[in-house]
């Protein structure tokens, strides 16, 4: 991990203490229970109830609380095939080599090529197609940088692109996905290209 991720790994960690507290069942409960509430609805990945489940997700994983089968997860959500925890998958730009990644793991919890609706999955790699070069811009090399007539004017366009094509997998690709999963998550992020939760309008 390089020196800049260590701040935020730590901050991370600092938060998920709160969880760390928690005795195992108490921990599986809490999971469950959250579970039932994210249950048919698409959500934000900065939502602060999607942030807390993340922290607590990771320290279950350390755990393997879903392993020791404590308490019972909602019956909706299935097994992942990454970790065998309940099925909660998050979008990101990253969709189309990484497909859905596993809230709980961070691993693929499903590959695109496996989802059920072959019209969304096809959908869904055209955008992240579309995303890659946007995003790209923030990590333009020095030499490119300087080539160009105006870096910040470039800088400040993807950005406004990056957040229309956000919206958009919030808004257009993402809702389809709720008729074969129990609840997704998508990423209104973009730190790279300096996109907030509340620049992303929906």
């Amino acid at each position: 991990m390089s020196h800049e991720a260590d701040p935020i790994e730590g901050l991370w960690q600092e938060y998920a203490a709160v969880f760390r507290g928690f005795d195992d069942l108490t921990l599986a409960r809490w999971m469950s229970q959250t579970l039932a509430q994210l249950h048919g609805q698409l959500w934000r990945a900065s939502h602060p109830l999607v942030g807390a489940f993340r922290l607590a997700a990771m320290v279950s994983h350390e755990r393997q609380i879903w392993h020791q089968r404590l308490v019972n997860a909602p019956v909706d959500f299935p097994s992942a095939e990454c970790c065998r925890a309940p099925l909660l998958p998050m979008v990101t730009r990253d969709v189309l080599e990484s497909g859905f990644i596993c809230l709980h793991c961070n691993g693929t919890a499903v590959a695109l090529e496996d989802v059920p609706d072959e019209a969304v999955g096809e959908a869904l790699a055209k955008w992240a197609e579309q995303y890659a070069p946007v995003h790209g811009v923030a990590h333009w090399e020095d030499h490119r940088r300087s080539s160009h007539a105006s870096y910040d004017q470039a800088l400040e366009s993807a950005a406004g692109e990056g957040e229309q094509l956000l919206a958009r997998l919030g808004t257009e690709l993402t809702p389809p996905l709720l008729e074969h999963y129990p609840a997704v998550i998508w990423d209104d992020q973009d730190e790279c290209l300096g996109i907030r939760p509340e620049d992303i309008m929906t």
